[in-house]
């Protein structure tokens, strides 16, 4: 499959509900939704690790924001975009947070076009629909270079931006990253916008914030608060990092800037944590150095470019890292490996554990994807990996990033139905069952069982115990048996689930 990559469990999402914050109504309408916002007092403390940032900060906290905002609010637009209605209808139905109505909230004519509109259409929306968006941004540049949310400016057919003095400019789009939900806009025919710049060092927990934003279409809107976290993943993609705020940020504040004391952009309000489809004190920022990082491939290139290795990814838990007979869990185990890739004429292994890419050690599978996807395409990578108990290094040329690609696991074997008692579940040859080739698909699982309870489910295919394929219940039972007599307690299994391939470490139970 990838570098972007995932890592894999049975426990599916967490119990939330997270929101993009650009909104998006027809024309007509009363009142249009918009995005995020927050920000306290400045304490009269800091670090010299945080001299840059924090060199000017008064010595005692402000009684507010009031010089601050008067020096980054010009620099902040409102995005007001018109939308494609059939590619829009086409995103919602992936789930896009874009409500589409084209009566004002709660007016009579508004519930009865909900009730009573056009069948098949989502929330009632007729055809030919003249839709609007808007959301937030900010000027990076005199000559009108601007940053806001790829899903502001998704599938627009034209871009306006309002800014602090209540001119309205025509943008363009000049490139888009989906993946970190960035976008890059320019207005022309101006060298003198006011912009602001990003913060050279990352914020820590309990600096103080200020966002300014287009929340529900009120533009100018300034809102205070704390970073609450760093190196959040909200399940929206691979290069999932984002800072955690608790300044009220709501729908409309969708690309606008998170402030810190000194007037630095720390982050790009992407989304909220929100139950009630409002703020409750949890936003989400895109960090300001992946903003660097994205908006200059956008400005160069239009779109951005990232290195592939070609591997699919897991944590190395301590199950795993015991039945390799590794003395610690670090780094990540290779649970799939695309042919022809740079992992595989790197001479990369499915099995190996990579723990260190260019001498620094990996985390965990989402700080890998984002290593390997900040380096550029070309580049010459170490990786430090242990296999069957050996120290290698081996070096890769990584390739582009496709677009798109798929990695399809191998499944084959041969042999007949059996039971394995020891794990809980019972096994046929997968090419008998119709799984494919190689392995052995899983026909029944017992409850409780230690196969039950690392969340092997029937259906999956196991291609290989410990390193070797298998084909049948018996080697199964052989791979148990060398297992024990090498005084391991776990089995490594390579599964083929119905999304992924990866290394599941068995407990062995009793006879």
């Amino acid at each position: 499959m990838t570098d972007n990559t995932r890592q894999h469990g049975r426990a599916g999402l967490r119990p939330r509900r997270l929101a993009l914050l650009g909104s998006v109504a027809a024309i007509g309408a009363a009142l249009l939704i918009a995005g995020p916002g927050g920000y306290l007092p400045l304490p009269a403390w800091s670090t010299s690790a945080h001299a840059a940032d924090t060199a000017s900060a008064p010595a005692t906290a402000p009684a507010g924001f009031a010089d601050l905002v008067a020096k980054v609010k010009p620099a902040v637009i409102s995005v007001r975009v018109k939308i494609d209605e059939t590619a829009d209808m086409a995103g919602m139905s992936e789930g896009n947070d874009r409500e589409v109505v084209p009566f004002a909230p709660g007016s009579p004519m508004e519930k009865f076009f909900r009730q009573f509109g056009e069948p098949g259409m989502p929330n009632g929306m007729q055809r030919h629909q003249m839709i609007t968006g808007e959301g937030s941004g900010f000027f990076i540049s005199a000559d009108g270079y601007a940053v806001t949310n790829n899903h502001v400016v998704d599938h627009a057919k034209s871009v306006q931006v309002t800014t602090d003095d209540g001119t309205i400019y025509t943008a363009k789009v000049i490139g888009t990253d989906p993946k970190t939900d960035l976008a890059l806009i320019k207005v022309d025919g101006k060298n003198d916008f006011p912009f602001v710049k990003f913060a050279e060092h990352t914020p820590r927990v309990g600096d103080w914030v200020v966002a300014v934003g287009n929340p529900f279409g009120l533009g100018g809107t300034v809102t205070a608060g704390i970073v609450s976290a760093r190196g959040r993943d909200i399940g929206a993609g691979p290069y999932d990092d984002y800072i955690q705020i608790d300044a009220p940020i709501n729908k409309g504040n969708s690309g606008g800037p998170a402030f810190n004391v000194n007037g630095n952009v720390i982050g790009v309000n992407t989304a909220i944590y929100s139950p009630s489809g409002g703020s409750v004190g949890i936003g989400f920022d895109i960090p300001a150095d992946t903003a660097k990082m994205v908006v200059a491939q956008l400005k160069e290139h239009g779109h951005v470019t990232r290195g592939y290795l070609g591997v699919e990814v897991q944590p190395v838990t301590s199950n795993i890292a015991e039945s390799l007979g590794m003395k610690k869990a670090e780094g990540v185990i290779i649970d799939e490996r695309v042919a022809a890739s740079p992992a595989a004429k790197a001479g990369l292994e499915t099995g190996d554990v990579i723990t260190a890419v260019n001498g620094k050690p990996v985390k965990d599978a989402r700080e890998f994807a984002r290593t390997i996807g900040s380096l550029a395409p070309d580049s010459s990578v170490k990786f430090d990996v242990m296999r069957n108990g050996e120290a290698k290094s081996l070096t890769a040329t990584l390739a582009q990033m496709p677009s798109e690609r798929t990695a399809q696991a191998e499944t084959n074997g041969q042999g007949t139905a059996a039971n394995t008692p020891h794990l809980g579940l019972a096994v046929e040859p997968a090419n008998t069952a119709g799984a494919g080739e190689k392995g052995v698909v899983v026909t029944a699982v017992e409850p409780d069982s230690p196969a039950a309870q690392q969340g092997i489910e029937p259906g999956d295919v196991i291609l290989d115990v410990n390193g070797k394929q298998v084909a049948n219940a018996a080697d199964i039972r052989k791979a148990m048996t060398d297992a024990k007599n090498k005084g391991k307690h776990d089995l490594l299994l390579r599964v083929k689930t119905a999304k992924a391939t990866l290394f599941v470490a068995v407990p062995f139970g009793k006879a």
